[in-house]
C-alpha cells in the first residue's frame, strides 16, 4: 500500500502539537495574570467620590478612631457607611461655609444619603462578617492597608479567594491583641506585655500569633461553608 503522507508530515505534526501546547500554556498564563490584575480585581484603583474625603487627614492627621465613623464594625457583619449626621457633628462647627462640603450640608438638610462609591465589593455568594474578624484580632490594615495614609481610598487586597485563604490557612502572622486592632502603626515589637498584662517582649510575630490563636480560640478555617453559605 502506497504511503499517504510524506515524511515531512511527521515534522509538521510534532511542530503543530508543540504550537498548540505553547499557545494553551500562554493562554492559561494570560488568564491567570488577567484575573489577578487591577483591571479585574480593582486593586489600587481609587474611585472618584461625590465629596473629597481624606482618610489620611481625618485618621492620621486628626487622630479620629475608625469606630467613630464605622460604628458597627465591632458588632455587625458590615462596617457601615457613616450617616451624614456623623459628618455634621464636626462640620456644623468647623469649615461651616466650605463650598466642598455643600453636598454634606445639603444631604443633612434633605435627609438624602450621600451617594458614596463603594470601594470594597465581595462577590454576592461570599459571606463576610466584620465583627468576627475584629473579635479575633485581625486589624483593619490587614484587609484595608494603611488607610490612614490614603488621601483617596483604594482597594488594598485582591479580595480573591486565594487572598482570603492565605490568612485562613495560617492566621498567626496577621493577628494582634484586640485592643490594638484599630492601631494602624502597631507591630509585635511594640507589644511590651503578655496577654495578661505582665511585662514581656516578643521575639517574633509568630510567637505572639501562636499565643493569640490559643487565647482567642482561632482555628485554621478552610472549609467551603465558612464563606460560601
Amino acid at each position: 500500500m502506497p504511503q499517504i503522507f510524506p515524511r515531512s508530515a511527521n515534522v509538521l505534526s510534532r511542530v503543530s502539537i508543540a504550537v498548540v501546547v505553547i499557545l494553551a500554556s500562554g493562554l492559561g498564563a494570560a488568564a491567570a495574570i488577567l484575573v489577578r490584575s487591577s483591571w479585574t480585581t480593582n486593586i489600587d484603583i481609587a474611585r472618584t467620590q461625590p465629596i473629597q474625603f481624606s482618610h489620611a487627614h481625618h485618621v492620621n492627621g486628626l487622630g479620629i478612631d475608625c469606630r467613630y465613623c464605622h460604628v458597627h464594625v465591632e458588632d455587625a457583619s458590615f462596617a457601615s457607611v457613616p450617616p451624614t449626621k456623623t459628618c455634621m457633628n464636626c462640620h456644623s462647627q468647623i469649615w461651616v461655609g466650605a463650598s466642598m462640603l455643600e453636598p454634606v450640608r445639603s444631604a443633612y438638610k434633605t435627609g438624602e444619603p450621600i451617594p458614596w462609591e463603594r470601594i470594597h465589593r465581595l462577590a454576592d455568594f461570599v459571606y463576610f462578617d466584620h465583627s468576627i474578624h475584629v473579635t479575633k484580632g485581625v486589624a483593619c490594615v490587614e484587609c484595608h492597608g494603611r488607610i490612614d495614609h490614603m488621601q483617596a481610598v483604594y482597594q488594598h487586597g485582591t479580595l480573591l479567594m486565594e487572598w482570603c485563604l492565605a490568612c485562613h490557612k495560617d492566621p498567626k502572622d496577621r493577628l494582634r491583641p484586640r485592643d490594638k486592632v484599630f492601631d494602624h502603626d502597631w507591630n509585635y515589637s511594640k507589644q511590651d506585655t503578655d496577654l495578661d498584662g505582665h511585662p514581656k517582649t516578643y521575639a517574633s510575630q509568630e510567637e505572639l500569633g501562636n499565643e493569640l490563636m490559643a487565647r482567642y480560640n482561632i482555628r485554621k478555617l478552610t472549609e467551603c461553608s465558612t464563606c460560601h453559605r
